[in-house]
């Protein structure tokens, strides 16, 4: 162990720039579980495990904490996708195929799918958030998805159709098993209509789209 690691001076920095993280990842969850409105700024330093003034030594109010909640879980991955998208040299179906999978794994399966679900019911009251979220996160997540369209009809994959109503036909099963599964997946014990697991619903989706995309 080195000298500095046993300085109670060393310990009480790194646990301080540990500190917002803490902060986001209980705001996080309190986003998803009670609401944007319902959630106070007193909720998340107790759900952090600090003190009641601690989230404003680096927020200035909670629409700056969601803010900082999107930009670390979502933006980031957006942008790590994008670097995928544009060194991935095999086919554009498999391409679309593989971020679906991902995102799902790394976004549909986590308590960031319940920003989704989020937006949708509170966009209205809170109209600043949610053209940030649109401007943050929809925007360019449309915008890469259309490249690949476009990418797909160039090497003469795809058929041309309408590529804003494509991507929009694309996200759509994605939003709708984001959507679900934090609110009413929550509470149905038996769901006749969706018993199969998430990403094989997702597969079926993407297969019927792409078979539709396909140039004659």
């Amino acid at each position: 162990m080195s000298q500095e690691s046993n300085c109670p001076i060393a310990r009480w920095r790194r646990r301080k720039e540990v500190r917002p993280a803490e902060i986001l990842d209980a705001a996080l969850q309190l986003f998803v579980d009670k609401g944007f409105k319902a959630t106070k700024m007193e909720d998340i330093a107790k759900a952090a495990g600090v003190t009641k003034g601690t989230p404003y030594l680096y927020f200035e109010n909670k629409e700056d904490i969601f803010k900082a909640v999107v930009r670390e879980n979502l933006v980031t991955r957006l942008a790590g996708f994008a670097e995928l998208a544009k060194q991935y040299d095999g086919s554009s179906a498999e391409l679309l195929r593989l971020m679906m999978r991902r995102w799902w794994q790394e976004v549909g399966e986590s308590p960031l799918a319940g920003i989704c679900k989020l937006m949708f019911a509170e966009a209205t009251n809170f109209p600043d958030l949610a053209r940030f979220y649109y401007r943050e996160v929809i925007e360019p997540s449309h915008n890469m998805l259309l490249r690949i369209l476009e990418r797909g009809v160039a090497s003469g994959e795809f058929r041309s159709l309408h590529p804003h109503a494509v991507v929009d036909t694309l996200v759509a099963p994605m939003l709708l098993s984001m959507t679900w599964q934090c609110s009413l997946g929550r509470v149905l014990e038996h769901d006749q209509h969706r018993n199969l697991p998430p990403l094989d619903y997702l597969e079926i989706a993407l297969d019927l789209m792409l078979n539709g995309l396909k140039a004659d």
